[in-house]
């Protein structure tokens, strides 16, 4: 029996949602053989059996016209594929760039008789010819390629429009009396009074203009695809320090092998996968767990690369490197989820699978009838002009584009970034909202929550001493300390400063021994008791996720500080929104299971998920997904990529870590969680718009077809119900403006 294996395909020559849909059916139907293909990162990820080879895979996606190559390994692609598509994005805005400034006098010159000098006409020519033909290449390339395949999509029609167009004025400016010296745009109601001077140059100049435009932005956001894994792996140390022989060697990185020693000091970021062999620190996990609090590790304990070092000095024997890190899995899991997500095809290419065929068969039964009802073969042409020129999808191209730069233009004055079109489908039918707690609930920053101080002691020099001892270190609960003090405290003299790496730390205060640090510490090293009532304090600080320091001097424990994270203020507020909008919150945190529930008990979450790795956020999400609900999302953390980048719709809360944000589908710029409540409702409103533009538009050329057809529209006036139904889009799309 053969055993299925995973071969990932780099696709070329996509233009539209419908390309990949076709590459996905003819891979499909080899035997043996299940693909998906994704448009936005132009992959397709295929599962074969063993007697199926790549070389079948790639020359099917060639016989459907498209091109398909077997990815180069990381190490050797370094930034090339980044590069190609700046390269590609480059020149497809030097197209539009070009065709822009060749169009406008064409476009001002046939719409203003008074700029309409002697021999105009073959200006409007000269700079019209370029923008018909090489501006639009890309349609009429795209569109060439699906009539071979007999395929037809939006590209099929803008080819045919600006051809159309463009070929008419030829036949006039040659044939008909257009070209003549002192020439004007004549004007007539009716396609059966035909005016032989009659061009159609801005037609088929602004039609290419406008999509070329829409396309470009399209092209933008599909080179921003590979940015989550990007933001990933840079994260990573770019050198170590190599213990070698007694002495240190500064090497890169990527030259580590299993079994190579290295010394990571405060401050710096482990180099790769390993054990500790010597020292104890206090490591920041927050890339995998999310959380804020620093765990404390020893000899023995595992580290994971691109952690940070937070006080100790480590030395570390490496175990696993490249492919086989927890970055590089981390990073694997956030691009299976982006290849996985469901890609939601533009409203437009879906109904051009229909419209399009139905327009040009129209427009030729409209020729045929004509010349079968009236000899007349220019009167034939003219009304089959008109029909294809009403039917131009202009306003179609508009509908998406207009409404999505309103849309998102007024998201960013209010802090929310939408990374596309097929985002906002996404938020209407989201019904489940996921929430992680730190960053996203929770501030993110250690604050002190209690001062507990036993009978006899005073809270204020409780907080004087332990602040001032706690000045020289660098931990976070240390610095949160530290920074509670205020001059009201008074400001003691510290001497003989010591940390004890995982422990806590000593120092003499105004000539005091000050001890800061964990209970058990206290009492395995000190010999210091501690009475049941500080005990009972710190049972019941670390069963809700704070850390409680007991601080002791002259010999006796004097109390408990306890630092925690605290809840947002707008987080009450917000889950209530959440909840207004159809969304059931649930929370979904690594933090631990007391720390989880206090936090949702605090905002009525009843589903709450702790403890998770970030694979189990990613399993949670799909698990939820699988049950029939549409997930939104919320994080900030790097563990947090792959389940945002899984989920419905991803939101990621602009405060936090640049691969989070490049794998979600939304920014909260603020970070605030109110503004996620704006952004759902935004999203919403500018999805309305585009449906309502997308709706208008077709049924403005449906209702204008028959008219066309019998000859009852001169083209001129179709091309100025074409422009009319633009600005209507164009109109309508502005209303996103006043959204508050």
């Amino acid at each position: 029996m053969s055993t299925p294996a995973a071969i990932e395909l780099d696709i070329t020559g996509m233009t539209c949602a419908s390309c990949a849909n076709r590459i996905e059916r003819k891979l499909n139907k080899m035997p043996g053989v299940s693909a998906t293909v994704n448009y936005a990162t132009e992959k397709a990820q295929v599962q074969v059996e063993d007697d199926v080879d790549s070389s079948a895979l790639i020359a099917t996606v060639n016989a459907a016209g498209y091109g398909a190559v077997i990815p180069a390994p990381p190490e050797e692609s370094g930034t090339t594929n980044e590069n190609t598509s700046t390269r590609s994005d480059d020149g497809l805005r030097h197209r539009l760039m070009i065709s822009t400034v060749l169009a406008l006098p064409v476009v001002a010159l046939s719409m203003i008789p008074a700029a309409q000098f002697t021999n105009w006409q073959w200006l409007a020519l000269t700079l019209a010819a370029p923008v018909a033909v090489w501006g639009a290449w890309p349609f009429h390339r795209a569109a060439a390629i699906n009539a071979r395949h007999g395929a037809a999509t939006m590209d099929t029609l803008i080819s045919i429009g600006v051809l159309a167009a463009f070929t008419w004025s030829l036949y006039a400016l040659f044939i008909g009396d257009a070209g003549k010296p002192g020439m004007h745009m004549s004007f007539t109601l009716l396609a059966t009074q035909p005016g032989a001077t009659d061009l159609y140059l801005e037609v088929a100049v602004a039609v290419t203009v406008f999509l070329l435009a829409g396309r470009y932005m399209e092209a933008r956001a599909k080179r921003q695809s590979g940015a989550a894994l990007r933001a990933l792996l840079e994260l990573g140390a770019k050198d170590a320090s190599l213990l070698r022989g007694g002495s240190e060697l500064r090497v890169p990185a990527a030259s580590l092998v299993p079994g190579d020693l290295i010394v990571v000091r405060p401050g710096e970021k482990i180099a790769s996968d390993g054990l500790v062999r010597e020292g104890a620190s206090a490591l920041d996990l927050s890339m995998l767990t999310g959380e804020s609090v620093p765990l404390e590790i020893g000899v023995g304990d595992r580290v994971a690369g691109a952690t940070l070092n937070v006080t100790g000095r480590l030395v570390v024997e490496i175990t696993r490197v490249g492919a086989d890190t927890e970055l590089a899995r981390l990073a694997k899991m956030v691009e299976e989820a982006q290849t996985g997500k469901a890609q939601v095809q533009r409203l437009a290419d879906r109904v051009s699978g229909v419209f399009v065929p139905v327009v040009i068969v129209l427009a030729i039964a409209t020729f045929l009838a004509w010349l079968v009802f009236n000899s007349s073969v220019e009167v034939a042409f003219t009304a089959a002009v008109a029909t294809l020129i009403i039917a131009c999808p202009c306003a179609l191209g508009l509908a998406t584009p207009t409404a999505l730069l309103v849309g998102t233009g007024r998201g960013s004055q209010l802090g929310i970034l939408i990374k596309g079109p097929q985002v906002l489908e996404r938020t209407r039918t989201v019904d489940t909202i996921v929430l992680d707690k730190t960053g996203t609930l929770t501030t993110g920053n250690m604050a002190i929550r209690d001062v507990i101080p036993t009978p006899g002691a005073d809270a204020d020099d409780l907080l004087r001493f332990a602040a001032a001892a706690e000045a020289g270190s660098e931990h976070p609960v240390a610095r949160a300390i530290a920074s509670a003090a205020t001059p009201a405290h008074g400001v003691g003299v510290t001497e003989d400063f010591t940390s004890y790496a995982g422990a806590g730390v000593q120092a003499t205060i105004d000539g005091t021994r000050v001890l800061v640090g964990k209970s058990s510490w206290l009492t395995s090293t000190w010999s210091i008791a501690i009475p049941q009532d500080l005990i009972e304090a710190t049972r019941s600080a670390e069963s809700v996720g704070n850390t409680a320091i007991t601080v002791a001097w002259d010999g006796l424990a004097r109390g408990v500080i306890t630092v925690g994270d605290t809840i947002k203020a707008e987080a009450p507020e917000a889950l209530k929104s959440f909840r207004a909008q159809g969304m059931t919150p649930v929370l979904l945190t690594g933090d631990n299971n007391g720390a989880a529930r206090h936090v949702a008990s605090q905002l009525g979450i009843d589903l709450v998920f702790s403890g998770v790795t970030p694979q189990g956020k990613l399993e949670t999400i799909r698990d939820l997904q699988a049950d029939g609900r549409t997930v939104a999302m919320v994080g900030d953390g790097i563990n947090d990529s792959a389940a945002l980048a899984a989920a419905d719709l991803g939101i990621a809360m602009g405060a936090g870590t640049d691969a989070a944000i490049a794998a979600s589908d939304l920014t909260i710029v603020s970070g605030n969680l109110m503004v996620v409540v704006d952004a759902v409702r935004l999203s919403r409103a500018t999805l309305r718009t585009i449906k309502g533009n997308l709706f208008w538009a077709f049924a403005y050329n449906v209702a204008a077809l028959p008219v066309a057809m019998f000859g009852l529209l001169n083209p001129v006036l179709a091309g100025a119900a074409m422009a009319l139904s633009s600005v209507f889009v164009v109109t309508n799309s502005l209303r996103l403006r006043r959204f508050s």
